[in-house]
């Protein structure tokens, strides 16, 4: 305070967050630049104390690497070990932030006191190992780190499944040693560490050469806060020069408002203000110059423009770097010089470390996590059921509840690789079933550590906490009454519709027709007097619905159009049996509702069973008034209001989940029915707290349970059911329409009109190369008088209808003659003219 009092322009230092804070605000009033090269407490920001100038790196980017390094590695909690002065707090707090941004969090935070004893140490990490987290960073000073290492060695805390992650204080530490001591190196294995990245330069090499041979210092070796310190040096040098080579000035005033004390005790004496210091504080954060830490600028925030890291790995008695993290790209193993050189790239895809050995010599990647060692079982919440008991309800034995959820959950547990201590607590009065929200919410508020039923997975409820892979698929029905009726004796009529009927039978005569058309000249089946052809036609074209048609077709259009027609009847045939095998199966039974599309246009009475979601549902979702609604709270309250109806104080359906549904109609008479489809999707799973990593061992544990069958077991020992407990899906309008098959007419019907355009065309062709020698003649009988032109006109179409209606072969025949006649004639008038 002294010296900034006596006409100072700048200050480098001081190496302490602590005193950096005090010194801070007396350089701002005095106008004097603060160039640190070792405070770096994150809360020391140019917003709060612009004339303090970090020429370090921030804690406040070297907490953001280790986040990253935590998510790398799949970690969802840290516990954190720290010194209780504002370097220690102000970095955690960072610490806390950058991993609330992946997702992750500091499950427990240990603080000690600067100058804490070794049983202290002790004390703190004891109870830091009774807990969950197996991941804990360490930031504190070089004095205390190997103290806390030297403890947890002894109580066994860097064995295998522990992760030691150290701040920049242990390579500091490390770097400034001549070699690394044998002991020293024995309580540091496995641990990872992070160091101020400086690339490898020919200043850099100078650095180390004239260190090496410097005479005053204690060691031979230096950490990178020495670098930093250097550069910090050249920073000002170049600053103050341009400042005074551009004439600037340097003079002072006092300040009234600061004081210090001169020579004597008793007497104040006003401190100096620099008058140029905002000059050269702007000279100073502009200047950017190769150092020996590298490229060395400031941007905006006046923090360093390249914020790096070494990720180290002790091993042995050294290190191994693990790879790099930089503001730039993230996590990798490639230098952080190269990278600048390309396209900015944090994502988390792209990140990349090299294998690390951890504590107890393993290259395995540790959980992270273990079930608190301090005698506590998980709080298991389980909902003490009234209705549907199968499920989930008290038990008299061992574990005091039984259920189908709870043996699904206790096979789970077995195929852990660890022991799960847990007790369960039912929830609820047992009076009626609880609210099943609010057992979601007091497992996310902590009041349990989860909840073991029949809780449904909703978008709201993971929200606020963590659900297993489901292990029972469930989704909301409708449930109604059903009447008997008697069977139609016209029921093989009722799968299709009429206009699907009409349709069918126009395209089996059309059909029918243009198959006779195409084959009636080549095929002797399909000739004969007008009558039998007519039989033919009939009984060829419904021949083809069972496959039995005995005409064989020999044009190849022909083939063609029966080939189209063939597959059109498989699938009309396919369809109307299945469709009809449908509706014989429900058509004893009938009721008004038809499905959730008809409860909604309705204004009738809806049952919801008592603590379900769909409750929530169908007025958020659906927005059916809750007026209609009626709580059904025992199975007994299914059956008397779905017999009571909407109009007798009952209700017209139940709106409930599969599961449940299930169960009801396989303990009831079959006078109840689902209707409709399915009309939500969703399933039961075991909620967590958020981030359990618990959640996602259980939810690999389920999917083995249903590979091995397991499940199903369970399932059929709860949950067996009755013949007649199959879900019938009652529609009476589900007949197939038109609409499901035009497509396939359309087809057929292209087929058609193709195959008689390709005829046709083929006999006009014949025809008029048959009657080209008559047309002459014809023209001039025509030009005689109108009426034999309307003679002619009807001859020629009598003819041409002989024509089609002749074999195939007498035609080719007759053209041969008529061709061979034609050239005999050509080589008379030949001979004649010569």
């Amino acid at each position: 305070m002294q010296l900034m009092g006596r006409k100072v322009v700048a200050a480098i230092g001081p190496q302490s967050s602590e005193i950096a804070h005090a010194i801070s605000n007396v350089a701002n009033e005095l106008h004097i630049p603060l160039l640190s090269f070792g405070a770096t407490d994150p809360s020391l920001y140019a917003l709060r104390y612009p004339y303090f100038l970090r020429t370090t790196i921030s804690d406040y980017f070297q907490m953001h690497a280790i986040a990253d390094l935590v998510e790398y590695f799949g970690w969802k909690e840290v516990a954190a070990i720290y010194i209780d002065d504002d370097y220690g707090r102000n970095g955690i707090s960072a610490l806390g932030d950058a991993l609330a941004t992946k997702r992750s969090k500091i499950s427990h935070k240990a603080a000690f006191l600067p100058g804490a004893s070794r049983s202290d140490i002790e004390e703190l990490l004891v109870g830091v190992n009774m807990l969950e987290s197996r991941v804990f960073v360490i930031h504190v000073y070089p004095d205390s780190g190997l103290t806390i290492f030297s403890v947890a060695k002894e109580l066994l805390m860097m064995s295998s499944g522990y992760v030691w992650i150290a701040t920049d204080w242990l390579p500091c530490l490390l770097d400034t040693a001549e070699a690394i001591d044998p002991d020293t190196a024995n309580l540091i294995q496995g641990v990872v560490a992070f160091r101020h990245y400086t690339p490898d330069s020919d200043l850099k090499k100078r650095f180390d050469s004239q260190w090496g041979n410097l005479k005053n210092t204690s060691s031979s070796k230096f950490n990178s806060y020495a670098l930093y310190a250097y550069d910090s040096l050249w920073l000002l040098a170049r600053a103050l020069n341009v400042f005074l080579s551009g004439g600037g000035n340097v003079s002072f005033s006092d300040d009234p408002r600061l004081f210090h004390t001169n020579d004597s005790p008793l007497r104040l004496t006003p401190l100096q203000m620099f008058d140029q210091g905002p000059e050269l504080l702007q000279i100073l954060t502009a200047t950017n110059f190769t150092g020996v830490t590298g490229h060395f600028g400031f941007d905006s925030e006046k923090n360093l423009i390249h914020r790096a890291f070494d990720i180290l790995n002790i091993g042995g008695r050294g290190f191994r770097r693990l790879g790099y993290w930089s503001n730039y790209s993230g996590l990798s193993i490639v230098p952080p010089e190269i990278l600048y050189k390309t396209p900015t790239n944090t994502s988390t895809s792209n990140h990349h470390l090299y294998d690390a050995i951890w504590p107890g010599e393993t290259s395995k990647k540790p959980r992270g996590w273990v079930f608190p060692n301090n005698g506590k079982p998980m709080r298991i919440a389980v909902p003490y059921r009234v209705t549907f008991t199968e499920f989930a309800n008290k038990d008299n034995g061992a574990l005091g509840v039984r259920g189908y959820c709870i043996d699904v959950f206790e096979a789970a547990i077995q195929l852990l690789p660890y022991p799960v201590l847990h007790q369960y607590e039912l929830y609820g009065n047992g009076q009626r079933n609880p609210s099943f929200n609010e057992l979601v919410n007091d497992v996310a508020q902590n009041k349990y550590d989860a909840a073991v039923g029949d809780v449904t997975i909703t978008t709201n409820r993971t929200r606020i906490v963590d659900f297993t892979q489901h292990y029972m698929e469930s989704g909301l029905v409708v449930v109604a009454q059903v009447m008997h009726n008697k069977s139609s004796p016209w029921s093989f009529l009722m799968p299709f519709s009429w206009e699907m009927w009409a349709v069918t039978g126009i395209f089996f005569l059309f059909v029918g027709t243009v198959v006779w058309i195409l084959e009636h000249r080549t095929n002797t089946e399909f000739r004969g007097p007008p009558r039998e052809q007519i039989v033919t036609i009939f009984w060829f074209i419904l021949s083809t619905v069972f496959f039995s048609h005995r005409q064989t077709t020999v044009s190849t259009l022909g083939r063609l159009v029966l080939l189209v027609w063939l597959f059109v009847v498989l699938i009309i045939n396919s369809s109307y049996t299945a469709s009809l095998t449908s509706m014989l199966k429900v058509q004893q039974l009938s009721t008004s509702v038809q499905g959730i599309d008809s409860l909604i246009s309705s204004s009738d009475p809806i049952g919801v069973q008592d603590g379900s979601f769909a409750y929530k549902y169908l007025t958020e979702q659906l927005n059916i008034a809750e007026s209609r609604l009626r709580i059904l709270k025992s199975e007994g309250d299914y059956i008397k209001y779905l017999h009571l109806g909407p109009t007798g104080g009952g209700v017209a359906a139940i709106v409930d989940e599969l599961p449940y549904v299930e169960l009801f109609l396989s303990s009831t008479p079959c006078s109840f029915a689902t209707v409709g489809q399915e009309f939500t999707k969703s399933g039961w799973g075991f909620a967590f707290q958020r981030d359990s990593p618990l959640a996602v061992d259980l939810s690999t544990a389920i999917v083995q349970l249903s590979e091995s069958g397991e499940l199903e077991k369970i399932h059929d020992k709860w949950l067996s059911q009755r013949e007649c407990s199959i879900p019938t899906s009652l529609a009476n309008d589900n007949r197939l329409s038109l609409q499901s098959f035009w497509g396939l007419f359309l087809i057929c019907g292209i087929a058609c009109f193709m195959a008689l355009i390709v005829f046709f065309w083929r006999v006009c062709t014949q025809y008029y190369r048959y009657n080209a020698e008559g047309e002459q003649q014809n023209a001039e009988e025509t030009e005689s008088s109108s009426s034999g032109w309307r003679a002619s006109l009807a001859s020629n179409f009598k003819a041409l209808i002989d024509f089609v209606d002749k074999k195939e072969t007498e035609i080719k025949e007759i053209l041969r003659t008529k061709k061979g006649e034609s050239e005999r004639r050509d080589s008379q008038r030949s001979d004649e003219k010569a």
